[in-house]
């Protein structure tokens, strides 16, 4: 299948497949699973061993319908996949001073001791 027919069949440019392909940008996990449904392969081929629970979960994604608490079931599922989340990694990553990176994830993993003990 070519990049086109298959950018065709999920809606992108075949220039957005070539920088999937590439590894240019991040393939979201509802984007993948409409790839395993284009390309007639099951999820867990781009996935490996996936529970039962997180296929049922992303066919709900895919679905569009949530979890019923007002909570995108995709942070239900994975609080990682939280855009904040994501951006702070992102950030923090951008930090080229080692020492400081340390020194944050400390000031982070305390803040988040004190919360856990009340203290906050």
């Amino acid at each position: 299948m070519s990049q086109e027919t298959l950018g065709g069949r999920i809606g992108l440019t075949f220039q957005q497949v070539q920088k999937y392909e590439r590894g240019a940008n991040r393939i979201g996990a509802s984007r993948l699973w409409e790839l395993s449904t284009v390309l007639d392969v099951p999820v867990q081929f781009f996935f490996g061993d996936m529970s039962d629970e997180t296929l049922r979960a992303m066919e709900q994604i895919v679905s569009g319908s949530g979890n019923g608490a007002g909570t995108p079931l995709t942070e239900a599922v994975d609080p990682l996949a939280r855009r904040e989340v994501l951006e702070l990694v992102r950030a923090y990553c951008r930090i080229a001073d080692a020492s400081v990176r340390h020194r944050l994830f400390e000031l982070t993993k305390t803040m988040a001791a004190a919360f856990e003990d009340g203290k906050y």
